[in-house]
C-alpha cells in the first residue's frame, strides 16, 4: 500500500496524508499536473472524478465532477496559489454547484503537496488546512479521510 500514515490534529485543524511511490518526484509530479492522469485516481473508486478545466499555474483554476455510484454527482474546484515543480504544490479546494461555480456558503480547504525524493522512491506529503474545527468535523462525517486514502491509493496504478 502507498499510504504510509493518516493523521488528523483537531487542535491544529489539518488532516495529513503521506504516502510513497516506486518513482521519482518529477513523475509523481505529473499526476497533479497532467488532467487525464488526476481523474484517474483524484476521486475514490466509486466516485471517479472528470476534470473539466484544469489551469495548472499560479492563479489557474480547475473544475471537476465526481460521479457516484448511484449517478450522484459532486462537484468541485481548485485555485492554485503556489506551483513549484517538482516540489510542491499549494490550492484551495472547494465544493461547486451544479453549474461547476464554487459554493461560497462552505468554506474552501488549503491543501499543501510536497513531494520529497527518498533515492529513486518520492514520499508525497497532502496537508489539508481547516477553517474550523466544525468544517474539520464535518468533512471527516462526509467520509474524507477514508476517501483520500482510497483515492491516493490508486497512484501507483497510474504510475505504472
Amino acid at each position: 500500500m502507498t499510504v504510509t500514515d493518516v493523521r488528523r490534529d483537531e487542535e491544529a485543524l489539518t488532516f495529513t496524508l503521506v504516502a510513497e511511490f516506486d518513482a521519482p518526484p518529477a513523475r509523481v509530479w505529473q499526476v497533479w499536473e497532467d488532467p487525464r492522469q488526476l481523474e484517474r485516481w483524484w476521486g475514490p473508486p466509486t466516485w471517479p472524478a472528470t476534470f473539466d478545466r484544469h489551469d495548472f499555474r499560479v492563479g489557474g483554476r480547475s473544475a471537476y465532477c465526481m460521479t457516484g455510484p448511484d449517478g450522484t454527482k459532486s462537484r468541485g474546484w481548485f485555485e492554485f496559489t503556489l506551483v513549484d515543480a517538482p516540489q510542491r504544490l499549494e490550492f484551495n479546494d472547494g465544493f461547486a454547484d451544479q453549474d461547476g461555480e464554487p459554493d461560497t456558503t462552505i468554506d474552501p480547504t488549503h491543501g499543501i503537496v510536497t513531494f520529497e525524493a527518498i533515492g529513486d522512491r518520492t514520499r508525497m506529503t497532502v496537508l489539508s488546512q481547516f477553517t474550523s474545527l466544525d468544517q474539520l468535523h464535518e468533512m471527516a462525517k462526509m467520509g474524507m479521510e477514508e476517501g483520500v486514502r482510497q483515492a491516493v491509493g490508486q497512484i501507483d496504478e497510474v504510475l505504472a
